[in-house]
This record gives C-alpha cells, structure tokens and sequence, in this order.
C-alpha cells in the first residue's frame, strides 16, 4: 500500500472524509504529525511510549529535519509540538526543517507545561507566564502568529479564566489565529467554551484508551476538532489473532493503519497525529487515508472499548 492510493481511487470509497477545517479556515488532512517523538531522552531516565522523558533534541538531527520535509511531502498539513518539548529545541527543530512554512501547512503548539527535571511536566498557567512561553514559541518557530495555540493543561491553582484571558489576549493583539485546550474532561471543555471560543481538544484516545468519548461527541457536534495523541497504542489487540490483526489482514492493512482507520471512522472531527522517528513508520500511518473498513468490521473494533484497558500517564 502506498500513500498515492490517497489520490488515485477507481472505485467508490466507503473511506470517511480526508479533510477537516479548523476554526472555519484552516482545512488539514486527517492525519497530520506529533513531533514529540523527535526528542531524545536524558540516558538513564527511561523513555517510553506513554513517559518519554521528551528532554533532548534528537540524536541525529538531519535524520529528524528528513523526516519532517518527507512529512509536508506526502501531504502533512498539521504539524504539533509544545514549548515543552525538548525545552524548546522541538519547536526549533521544526523552524530549521520547514521555514519558510508552506502556506497549507498548519503548525500547532502547546504552552502551560513547566519542565523543572526531565521526570517533571508541572501545569503552570500564570498569565505573565503565558504570554512569555508564547513570544518564545513565536521566535523559535520564525512566526508573527501561531495558527493554533493549545493550553497545554489546565492549572487547578489559577482560575479558568485568568488562563484563558491570556490566550485571547494574544488572539485580539493577532498573534494567535486559534486557541485550543489538552487533555480536558467535557466539563472543563465547557467552561473554557463560555470564556472563548475553543477550536481544538488534543487528549489521549484510541482503540485501547476511550475515556474521552464524551469530549468527541461534543466535539463533533460543536465544530470543534479533536486531536487524538497517542493514536495508535492498540495492546494485546495487535497480536496475532487479535481483533486488530484480524481487521487488518482483511482490510490489506497494517494493525497500524487499521487503528488509524478506525478512529477516523469514530468521529469526523478527529484528526490523529500520530509520532514517529520513523520515515518508515511515517509513510504507513499516512497511508492510513486509504484504508476502507465495512461497517462490520468497525463494529468489531469498536466493541474492544467495552473490554478494560490501562490508561497510561502522557506528556
């Protein structure tokens, strides 16, 4: 399979939409990146899927500039980092790889993370705080304004909406287009909504992981997208034999696309952005596009929500 089957379908497609616009003007593909993985971790602390330590820049950096180039190439229009990755050094690294930016190409950021150690990711939403992460991810990033700016999490130690206050205030100075919240309960998504208007949720969720579903769903219907990190961690599911391995063999796929495909199914507000260091890895997640799945096998693959399942801790 290969990523131009994306552009090239003889046949009707039972494959749900390709495009989503956030916030009204920015139209993406369904599947874009997490730059996360483009980091390194500090030698003995260990780095894990669900607790990297997200520290260094990476080891070999024209290797990650590659990847990031090969990502626009195929058709990446929606590229996440965070201030706090990589201290910094994330956002950096995406400035040397893509700057000039293509004008389709969307770049998010997270800010509201302090990093004290490399084992630390401590919420901290100080207005003063705020807008200084901001004007740094807009020099490290070579931009006048971030398309989508995303609270990175919610600090309980000040209010809703001194946090937000200071998000929207860049917005009306026009130096954020968007503004979106990460890993929020529903509740929280609508409380942050009567203070302004929120374009995007970034939480954890996929095929093993869907305590979220209630924030998809009211995504989906308030126009809000959602973007799920993390997109692919699929458990025991994957083996062989397992509900994962079976669709997917059905389908001509890979376990990968298969989670891909199905989440793009769950919601069409959901725009995954899967990580990986991978050149490899990356051109199969997005050729995750052109997988088609009957409605039987959603349903199969939908029904492992049901079983219990591990939620791991994620930067």
């Amino acid at each position: 399979m290969t990523y131009g089957m994306i552009e090239h379908t003889a046949q009707p497609s039972t494959r749900p939409g390709t495009v989503l616009t956030i916030g009204g003007d920015l139209p993406v593909r369904r599947i874009g990146y997490g730059a996360m993985r483009l980091t390194g971790g500090p030698g003995p602390v260990p780095a894990t899927p669900d607790q990297a330590p997200v520290w260094w820049p990476p080891a070999d950096r024209q290797a990650a500039i590659t990847l990031l180039r090969r990502a626009v190439e195929l058709g990446v229009d929606l590229i996440d980092t965070a201030d706090s990755y990589a201290l910094g050094a994330n956002e950096e690294l995406i400035a040397e790889a893509l700057h000039p930016y293509p004008d389709h190409l969307v770049i998010t950021t997270k800010i509201g993370v302090a990093r004290p150690s490399p084992s630390e990711w401590v919420p901290l939403g100080r207005p003063e705080y705020l807008r200084q992460q901001a004007e740094l991810s807009l020099r490290r990033l070579r931009v006048e304004r971030i398309d989508l700016l995303q609270l990175h999490r919610l600090d309980p130690q000040v209010p809703l909406e001194d946090q937000l206050g200071a998000l929207r205030r860049l917005q009306d100075e026009g130096k954020v287009r968007h503004i979106g919240l990460s890993e929020v309960t529903l509740e929280q998504l609508r409380a942050a909504q009567a203070i302004t208007p929120i374009a995007s949720v970034e939480n954890m969720y996929n095929l093993a992981t869907r305590h979220h579903d209630d924030v998809i769903d009211y995504a989906a219907a308030h126009g809000i997208a959602f973007l799920p990190f993390f997109p692919i961690a699929m458990g025991a599911h994957a083996a062989p034999g397992g509900a994962v391995a079976d669709v997917a063999l059905e389908a001509g796929a890979t376990p990968a696309q298969t989670a891909l495909a199905w989440l793009l199914h769950r919601s069409p507000a959901i725009v995954p952005i899967p990580g990986t260091a991978s050149v490899a890895h990356l051109e199969e997640n997005l050729a995750a596009l052109a997988v088609e799945l009957s409605a039987e096998q959603i349903g199969r693959l939908s029904a492992l929500g049901a079983e219990p399942s591990d939620r791991p801790e994620a930067p």
